[in-house]
């Protein structure tokens, strides 16, 4: 057994780096060989999801609330933690023990109207959200160039289409792991700025504002954009590409079907899972209040632009605050916008039957594929149009915030069954959990609707 792991490991770094294992290393492959060996290169699926949620869609979000409501806001986070571990943790579960994604799990189990439901829901949601993601980055990688945006967006539209379809997944997602670093950024701004950590604390867990409409609106709007349908099918879906990376060994069967590896498995899926969703989670948390002690304090409450938002750190932070502010966005933006659009095509192609999946080649998943382009070419559109991208941005999130009630309730049923799960069901824990997530978002949801 010793021996068929080094093999693996050995089978793996070739194919990462495209050279035989034990061959001379040199240059660009020298250093991928070295990167591939580094603990970051063997984290799971939980990392990548955990840093797409937090998109330039989340990134405008957390940077309303913190500029409307200053420290207020901030024990979101502290209860989002738990709740969004949990739905993801779920969907992860569901994807190992099954070997099937979220939509092949709701065609198998549930009437026809519940699945296009979900999934027209979920497509309508990516391309709102693709579109304005890619319409921020192209807007503050303005600001740090001085190249116009359109023909940054376009740039950036057809950087990750081709990335997605003609680099293997093992490939691509191994920089989407270095990619996650750029979250870092966020933590860093708050080095440079004025911190009232005593008030920070107090208002974590005892916040002061009024619970009305709005206020509702902007609470519905950090849970949509933390805990976003996009990242349920995501989630799945990687944990069945990860399990078909592995198909040489236990590691490479579902769970149901060979339970050899189910400790091991979903130890790794829970350390992983958590372990992303709290990188995901303090991240937010150092957004949100990075913009409430600069924006909230200078009096800056209404965000309407990505360049605004970076561009009124620099007065109050400096240029580095707002250079960090303004870089992050653009990596996040590159981890965010291809796992928008593969959970539509996963979602899409699973519904029709088609075959899917980031690690075969575009002429053996055309359908998939065109998923992808289309979602990522619509993008493209607000370029054109007079939506603004940092609203769009914003009322995305609301939107994903609503249509996450239904599709929760659908996981918490699925993973429920032991007739989909086997004896893998979710433990009773995951399943409090997530019926407090879904009860939350559906009473903020309820409460921004109404009047007054």
């Amino acid at each position: 057994m010793p021996f068929l792991r080094r093999t693996s490991a050995s089978s793996q770094a070739e194919a990462q780096t495209g050279a035989p294992a034990g061959a001379p290393r040199k240059g660009f492959r020298a250093l991928l060989a070295r990167l591939n060996e580094h603990p970051l290169a063997r984290v799971g699926p939980g990392l990548i999801t955990g840093v797409a949620d937090d998109d330039p869609s989340g990134i405008a979000t957390y940077s309303q609330a913190g500029a409307q409501f200053g420290l207020n806001m901030l024990w979101t986070m502290p209860l989002a933690f738990p709740l969004m571990s949990a739905i993801q943790s779920m969907c992860a579960n569901l994807g190992r023990v099954t070997g099937k994604g979220l939509a092949a799990n709701i065609k198998a189990t549930f009437p026809p109207v519940v699945l296009y439901g979900v999934v027209l829901l979920l497509l309508i949601a990516n391309t709102l959200n693709i579109a304005a993601d890619i319409a921020a980055m192209g807007e503050v990688a303005q600001l740090v160039s001085g190249i116009d945006r359109h023909l940054l967006t376009v740039g950036f539209v057809f950087a990750t289409l081709l990335l997605q379809i003609f680099v293997p997944y093992h490939r691509y997602v191994f920089f989407l792991k270095w990619l996650t670093v750029s979250l870092l950024a966020y933590a860093a701004v708050l080095f440079v700025v004025h911190v009232p950590w005593r008030e920070v604390a107090l208002r974590t867990f005892w916040p002061h504002f009024t619970v009305d409409a709005n206020a509702a609106a902007v609470v519905v709007a950090v849970f949509g954009t933390t805990i976003s349908p996009y990242l349920f099918f995501w989630q799945a879906s990687e944990e069945v590409e990860d399990m078909h990376a592995h198909a040489d060994g236990a590691n490479g069967a579902s769970l149901v079907s060979d339970p050899r590896a189910a400790r091991t498995e979903l130890r790794r899926i829970r350390w992983d899972t958590w372990s992303g969703m709290l990188y995901s989670d303090i991240t937010a948390y150092f957004i949100m209040l990075a913009t409430a002690v600069t924006l909230h304090v200078a009096g800056v409450t209404d965000i309407t632009t990505a360049a605004q938002a970076a561009s009124a750190l620099r007065p109050l932070a400096g240029n580095f605050a707002y250079l960090l502010f303004a870089l992050g966005i653009l990596g996040v933006g590159l981890i965010g916008v291809p796992v928008l659009a593969g959970s539509g095509a996963y979602a899409l192609a699973e519904t029709l039957g088609w075959r899917e999946g980031l690690e075969r080649k575009p002429r053996d998943a055309r359908g998939f594929y065109g998923i992808i382009a289309v979602s990522v070419l619509a993008a493209l559109a607000i370029q054109f149009s007079s939506i603004n991208p940092m609203k769009a941005l914003f009322w995305s999130a609301v939107i994903n915030g609503v249509v996450a009630v239904p599709l929760m309730v659908v996981i918490l049923l699925l993973v429920s069954k032991r007739s989909v799960m086997g004896d893998y069901t979710a433990s009773r824990p995951l399943v409090v959990l997530g019926s407090i997530a879904t009860l939350v978002m559906g009473a903020a949801a309820v409460l921004m609707l109404l009047p007054g």
